[in-house]
């Protein structure tokens, strides 16, 4: 579940207590928690909701200037039904913690090294992990497209696979481009050391 940073900033302050989204399969559910540029937010509630009993204030509560901004938005989505979300602010991203670690337990390298293999498993472009790790520490803070052609990827690829990284604690997101976190420079050398 996407949201704009204006919007996160909202959240956070508690200007923001809505969200509006058009499915076709529920995204999100009640209780849940999601990962974003602010840190987590939770879902305090979730359920389908009619177009005609969306109110003024809802689309207010939801960061739309008024109801007819937020149908706009809801009516560029063909198909699916509408659900109306409760969002608030949670806490810090538990990755900023983790990406600060400098040195870890064996375990700790294993179980890291463990998901990497699996995520490599799981592509079918075959390993990618190292490879863009790599990337990203030999270009620092370079556009995710420019990235991309570096690494032979295609950029949304490139920018999905990134964000698998980063909910590791390996990776920095900036604007623009991306760096390795203490966490991740330590985690290369140690895989690079092994291979």
């Amino acid at each position: 579940m996407l949201f704009t940073m204006k919007h996160l900033n909202d959240i956070k302050s508690g200007k923001i207590s809505l969200a509006f989204r058009k499915w076709k399969k529920p995204g999100a559910k009640s209780g849940s928690r999601i990962q974003t540029g602010i840190g987590l937010v939770e879902i305090t509630s979730f359920a389908e909701c009619g177009r005609e009993t969306i109110t003024e204030q809802d689309a207010v509560q939801a960061g739309f200037r008024d109801l007819k901004s937020l149908l706009a938005v809801l009516d560029k989505v063909a198909e699916g039904t509408i659900y109306k979300i409760g969002v608030k602010y949670f806490s810090e991203d538990p990755r900023i913690d983790l990406r600060q670690k400098m040195e870890i337990t064996d375990e700790e390298f294993e179980a890291l090294k463990e998901k990497l293999d699996h995520l490599d498993k799981g592509s079918k472009l075959g390993s990618w992990t190292i490879k863009t790790l790599k990337a990203i520490q030999e270009n620092p803070m370079l556009r995710a497209a420019d990235l991309a052609v570096k690494a032979r990827k295609e950029k949304e690829w490139l920018k999905l696979n990134i964000r698998k990284l980063k909910n590791l604690g390996l990776t920095v997101s900036h604007e623009p481009g991306y760096t390795l976190s203490p966490l991740g420079e330590s985690v290369l050398e140690r895989l690079t050391q092994s291979k």
